[in-house]
């Protein structure tokens, strides 16, 4: 016996028609997978959105917790001024020589300045102590100018007014003096070629 099978034509019309259903399916997954793909890339950049927000709102939040007593502390300053002139003023043999309430007075004024010195510490308030430094425009005001060979130009030589800072902000420029006509920088040693 010979095996003779037949093929019916619509076998190849049910092959072209599987063809076309594989074809149209391979389509479909394709958009699915490009749908997929840019879904991903969606969610990616969102949670990146979220995470910079994040971060962000982080450092705003640091930022008003630093910085928030900074008019506040700006108006004291005056106050420190003030009670640092008063004892600036009162000469330190009569400093010495004081007796009863002008001793209570002198030692309440200076306790109060200490006082508020630690209480504008306690906030991030910091004074400026600038002589002997470098003359930093950031922090310093230069005021005036004064020859002085011994030190090197550009040196803070005296403090007119202290300044403040908070953080790593400016509240008040210290108004300085600063060296002019000294060596500015260390002489270079030229090489013998």
């Amino acid at each position: 016996m010979t095996d003779t099978t037949e093929t019916s034509p619509s076998e190849p019309a049910a092959t072209a028609d599987q063809a076309s259903q594989m074809a149209e399916a391979f389509s479909i997954i394709e958009k699915l997978n490009a749908e997929n793909a840019e879904l991903k890339d969606r969610v990616l950049r969102t949670l990146a959105d979220v995470e910079n927000m994040r971060r962000r709102s982080e450092r705003e939040a640091q930022d008003a917790r630093v910085y928030a007593v900074t008019n506040f502390a700006r108006d004291l300053l005056n106050v420190a001024d003030n009670l640092a002139r008063a004892l600036e003023n009162l000469p330190a043999e009569a400093r010495a020589l004081a007796e009863g309430a002008l001793k209570t007075l002198v030692e309440g004024v200076e306790l109060t300045s200490r006082e508020l010195h630690s209480v504008l510490t306690r906030h991030g308030v910091k004074k400026l102590e600038p002589e002997g430094e470098k003359f930093d425009p950031n922090f310093h005001q230069a005021m005036f100018e004064v020859p002085d060979e011994a030190l090197p130009a550009g040196t803070v030589t005296q403090v007119m007014q202290s300044g403040w800072k908070i953080g790593d902000r400016v509240l008040r420029p210290a108004m300085v003096g600063v060296s002019k006509g000294g060596p500015k920088t260390a002489p270079r040693v030229e090489r013998a070629e």
